[in-house]
């Protein structure tokens, strides 16, 4: 097996802070001030909150090394994420920032205005994000939580949204994925090709959904539109008739028997799926690869409607100032530079600077993730244990043909308070 490609040269203390450092010396404006930041940079501590699928120790200890002062990681699940950024923000300097929670946090004295001036990879961020089409100049989906209708700030503020592009970002683009649904191909007893196979009765007992109120509904919908006789008019930010109907609808297949769990945690996915308990569910990429790293066929299945795609960006709390401040700008521009894109790759994520992540993978990496080829040879998870086998290609083809394909975005819907009590009402029942 090959090795990840070492980092290129001249990627340890760089950008914001060496310029800066350079320049002000240079200049004598800032009197000693330089000099005292040379000093005190070791001193400063970054708490990093994420997913545990983005919040990995290893990028934090590559971050550390190369900048010279601290990055942490803390791991939560989302919806305490959510609430942490929310009620203890101070807590926290950077986070990955779910595009959806953009509508929860914005305006609420939370994040703050990140200059896109001081991004040093935005000519290379992915036009789905920074202008909302892709590189043929396809206008993409707006379904949902699309990422350019919540990057962009009015002001430095952070207090409301921009209708198109500014000087000011919520966050720094940094990870994106298109989600479909995870089968277990030597169960399933047949081919899938579409959403409405997730409620197809022959999979009666075997199916289940993420127990979270936009993202499951959505899943249903796509699986309801598909079948055919419901058509939404936004499947992401759906009417409250539109939510009712589709209540009902699921109620009548939860009473049937189909669906076996509501899973919360990476984990209970990975397990419903390893054990043969689901063979068809709402799934994440690195789940599929977990379940695959035990030697148990799972597939991220392309279906013929498209994917729901999501994205994150790193987000900067409103705490942040001074030199802690600087270390955070430098800091996302390292996120932005190919490190931390190679290690999500590695579990089946892609970054929106997928240029700068060549460099950090081999080219059989590459040949794999990004460009949907067969496999040269046996390529590793994050953590170096071998988890694709010779031969074996992407689910999805190449990232252009899955980010090329969003169908829907995950979303916070208008109705948001009205879904979640009636997907409340629904697990409950």
């Amino acid at each position: 097996m090959s090795k990840p490609i070492d980092p290129p040269a001249g990627h340890g203390r760089r950008g914001v802070l060496k310029a800066a450092l350079g320049a002000a010396a240079g200049s004598g404006t800032l009197g000693g001030f330089p000099t005292i930041w040379a000093q005190n940079i070791r001193d400063v501590v970054l708490q990093h909150a994420g997913p545990p699928v983005t919040a990995i120790g290893l990028i934090a200890d590559q971050a550390t090394k190369d900048l010279g002062f601290t990055v942490r990681m803390q791991a939560s699940e989302n919806a305490d994420l959510l609430n942490r950024f929310l009620s203890q923000s101070s807590a926290i300097d950077v986070a990955d920032v779910s595009i959806t929670f953009m509508k929860y946090l914005v305006g609420r004295n939370v994040l703050q205005g990140i200059p896109r001036s001081k991004m040093q990879h935005w000519d290379v961020t992915i036009p789905l994000f920074t202008k909302g089409r892709y590189p043929d100049g396809r206008v993409a989906s707006t379904e949902g939580v699309a990422p350019y209708g919540v990057l962009y700030l009015t002001d430095a503020e952070a207090k409301a949204f921009a209708p198109g592009e500014t000087e000011w970002l919520t966050g720094v683009p940094s990870v994106t994925n298109a989600d479909t649904l995870g089968i277990r191909p030597d169960l399933t007893g047949r081919p899938i090709t579409s959403w409405a196979d997730l409620l197809d009765p022959a999979f009666k007992g075997r199916a289940a959904l993420q127990d979270q109120p936009a993202v499951g509904t959505i899943d249903v919908a796509m699986a309801v539109e598909a079948r055919g006789g419901v058509k939404y008019g936004n499947k992401g930010n759906m009417t409250r008739a539109e939510i009712d109907r589709t209540m009902a609808i699921m109620m009548d297949i939860k009473r049937s028997g189909q669906f076996r769990s509501f899973w919360t945690t990476f984990d209970q996915s990975v397990n419903l799926m390893a054990s043969g308990e689901v063979v068809i569910q709402s799934m994440w990429s690195p789940a599929v690869s977990a379940v695959r790293t035990r030697g148990i066929p799972c597939i991220f299945q392309p279906l013929k409607e498209g994917y729901r795609g999501w994205g994150y960006t790193l987000g900067m709390m409103k705490h942040l100032t001074g030199l802690k401040r600087d270390c955070a700008i430098e800091y996302a521009n390292w996120y932005g530079s190919g490190f931390q894109g190679a290690v999500i790759a590695r579990q089946g994520y892609y970054s929106t600077q997928p240029e700068n992540v060549r460099k950090f993978l081999t080219s059989a990496e590459w040949d794999y993730w990004y460009d949907g080829k067969p496999a040269a040879e046996v390529l590793p998870d994050p953590f170096g244990k071998p988890s694709i086998r010779p031969g074996e290609v992407r689910d999805g083809g190449s990232f252009e043909q899955r980010m090329g394909n969003i169908a829907v975005w995950n979303s916070v819907m208008d109705e948001d308070r009205y879904l979640t009590r009636k997907w409340n009402e629904f697990i409950t029942s």
